[in-house]
C-alpha cells in the first residue's frame, strides 16, 4: 500500500475518507455487482419502486452539477435505490487539464460521501489521452464494478482510439470484476460487461415505433 493510501482526510461536510495520488483524490471501494434497471439521475424524484432501480449520470453536466454542491440533499433519496453510479463530471481532451483534474475529484469526492452514508456506489470511470492516465485511474476501485459510457467516442477515428485505448488502461489497472457499459460496446473491448441502452437508442427506438 502506498504512502498516500493510508492518508485520510475531512472534507467540509465532515466526512473522513482516504484519498490517494498527487492530487488526494477520495477513494472509493470496490463493490459486487448487483442486477438492476438504470434511470438517470434527473428522474430519480418521479420515480416509483426505487429499490427496483439504479441511478447513473451520463447526462449533462449542469443536471447534476447540484449534487456536488449540496449532495447532502439528496442522500436520503439516493438511498432508496439498488445503486449510485459516481457522477460522471466531463473531461473532455480540449478542457484546461486542471478543470479535468477538478471534475475528477468532483467525481470521487460525491461518491466517497455517498459510499460513506450507506450507499452501494459504483465508479464511473472516465480519461481523456494519454497524459491523464497520470491521474483519472487514482482513487477508483480495484476488482470491483466500473461503470464507462461510449457515447459520442465511436463515430470519430480519433476519439474511438483514445477511448479504446483509455479502455484497455482501465482494465489493466483496475481489473473490475464487471464493466457497466453504457452505450454501444465495441468489439474489441473485453471483459464481463454488462451493457445498458442509451437515452439516444431508446429515443430512436421510440421514433421508429411511431411510424411502423
Amino acid at each position: 500500500m502506498r504512502y498516500r493510501e493510508k492518508r485520510f482526510c475531512d472534507n467540509v461536510d465532515g466526512v473522513n475518507f482516504r484519498v490517494e495520488g498527487k492530487y488526494d483524490i477520495p477513494m472509493i471501494y470496490p463493490e459486487k455487482w448487483v442486477p438492476c434497471e438504470w434511470i438517470s439521475f434527473n428522474f430519480c424524484k418521479t420515480k416509483d419502486n426505487r429499490e427496483r432501480y439504479g441511478v447513473h449520470f451520463f447526462i449533462d453536466d449542469y443536471q447534476f452539477e447540484r449534487l456536488w454542491r449540496k449532495w447532502k440533499t439528496y442522500e436520503e433519496l439516493l438511498k432508496q435505490f439498488s445503486a449510485v453510479m459516481t457522477p460522471d463530471f466531463s473531461i473532455y481532451t480540449n478542457y484546461p487539464v486542471a478543470v479535468q483534474i477538478m471534475n475528477h475529484y468532483k467525481k470521487h469526492f460525491v461518491g466517497a460521501c455517498l459510499q460513506n452514508a450507506g450507499l452501494r456506489v459504483y465508479p464511473t470511470i472516465s480519461w481523456s489521452d494519454e497524459n491523464s492516465y497520470e491521474w483519472c485511474f487514482d482513487g477508483e476501485p480495484v476488482g470491483g464494478t466500473v461503470c464507462v459510457s461510449s457515447v459520442g467516442t465511436q463515430k470519430n477515428p480519433v476519439a474511438r482510439k483514445l477511448f479504446k485505448r483509455g479502455y484497455d488502461a482501465m482494465c489493466e489497472r483496475l481489473q473490475p470484476e464487471t464493466i457497466i457499459f453504457y452505450g454501444d460496446v465495441p468489439k474489441d473491448c473485453k471483459g464481463n460487461i454488462v451493457r445498458i441502452v442509451a437515452f439516444q437508442e431508446k429515443f430512436r427506438e421510440v421514433k421508429t415505433d411511431d411510424f411502423t
